[in-house]
Parts: structure tokens; C-alpha cells; sequence
């Protein structure tokens, strides 16, 4: 029996790719954290579910302190997250590989339903499709001018918390905003005999390990 790729069994749960996406853009959060960002799941389970991102190596421990005579401890993402090549999406079945991309969907969908209850969501909201004509060396290239053009806006600039952000200020302006992506061929391009159906980079080109994100 072919073993199920780890990272398959990561984003066919719902719930531990929620977790993940709470530590996206080098983010670290406690297990307090967790349990504000995740409210409609329970305390038991999801212990349960870091328990096991943190023994497959997805994410990790990075502190520990002790508060009125509890553990409290730090996440961020594991070494394991830090690529995803194509040797783990060949692990993955085609139903596999199917599930993974509709849970991505269904969580983006999650998201906008979220978001549009934000005063001002029309104002930050844009989504569209663009083919681009690429040869075997041109994603890399994308994604390293993509990933330069992004990394200013990847970290908050000091001040910018709105409990900490003066009014009228540039910091207080800032908002944040998730770019979310997906690359894959145009179904309507058949690649040639002699090209291999899945090369290419090993990343899409926002930088973030493909096919996964987590923003």
C-alpha cells in the first residue's frame, strides 16, 4: 500500500491547514492564540491536531514558558513546510491531490465570507485570471522578482497594531490583506511528448511552497 504523503494528510484536514495558515509569513503564536483564532474548535482536539503537526515536523516548538503552572508554548512552522517539491505531489494521488486543491478552495471561500462583513472589503478585494507564456527557466525567474517585489510587505511596519498606531498616522493606515495563489498549466496547452508533464519550479511565484500557501 502506497504511504499517504504527510503533507497530503495536512491539507485534507480542515483543521490543521487552519493552523497553518495561522503561522504563515513567519508568524509565532501560542497555544492562546490558536484557541482565539480557532474558537469553533475544540480545546481537545485541537491540542490534538498540533500534537500531530508538531510530531510530523510541520511545525514546531520554538518556546516554552510556564504561566500560573501551565505550559504555555510557541509555534512556528517546521522545517518540514519549509519546501514542498515535487517528489511530495508525486505522492499523492490523483483524489489525494484533488482533495488537498478543494480544501484550499473551501477555506478561500471561508475567508471572503469572513472578510466581507469588514467595513471597506470592496476597496481591498480584486481576483482575476492571466495565462503567461513561459519557458523551462521563467517561473524561477517570476518567482524570484515576485518574491523581492513582496518581501517590504510581508513584515508589519513598527507601530502598525491598531491598539498602537496613532490616529491620523501612516502606521494607522495599514491593513492587512491576504494574497492568496494558485498556478497550474492551461488545460487547453498539451505539453509536447518530449516535455515532462509536471517540471517546472518548485514554488508558485508569490515564493511560497507549491501548491500550499500559507497566508
Amino acid at each position: 500500500m502506497r504511504k499517504v504523503s504527510p503533507i497530503a494528510d495536512v491539507v485534507m484536514h480542515p483543521v490543521r491547514l487552519r493552523i497553518i495558515q495561522q503561522l504563515g509569513d513567519g508568524r509565532r503564536v501560542t497555544t492562546s492564540d490558536l484557541r482565539n483564532a480557532l474558537p469553533d474548535v475544540a480545546q481537545a482536539t485541537l491540542y490534538r491536531h498540533v500534537a500531530a503537526l508538531v510530531d510530523a515536523g510541520l511545525i514546531a516548538v520554538v518556546d516554552e514558558r510556564r504561566i500560573r503552572g501551565a505550559v504555555e508554548r510557541t509555534f512556528a512552522l517546521g522545517e518540514r513546510m519549509a519546501h514542498v517539491d515535487h517528489d511530495e505531489l508525486r505522492q499523492m494521488g490523483d483524489r489525494e491531490l484533488q482533495q488537498s486543491f478543494l480544501t484550499f478552495l473551501a477555506h478561500l471561500g471561508e475567508d471572503f465570507d469572513r472578510a466581507s462583513a469588514i467595513p471597506g472589503f470592496r476597496e481591498h478585494l480584486g481576483f482575476g485570471q492571466v495565462r503567461l507564456h513561459v519557458g523551462p527557466d521563467d517561473l524561477a525567474r517570476i518567482q524570484a522578482g515576485l518574491g523581492e517585489l513582496l518581501a517590504p510587505y510581508l513584515t508589519p511596519p513598527a507601530g502598525a497594531a491598531a491598539a498602537d498606531a496613532a490616529p491620523g498616522s501612516d502606521a494607522s493606515d495599514v491593513r492587512t490583506v491576504m494574497l492568496s495563489t494558485v498556478l497550474m498549466p492551461d488545460p487547453a496547452d498539451r505539453p509536447s511528448p518530449t516535455e515532462r508533464p509536471d517540471s517546472g519550479s518548485d514554488s508558485d511565484p508569490t515564493g511560497q511552497p507549491a501548491p500550499f500557501s500559507a497566508s
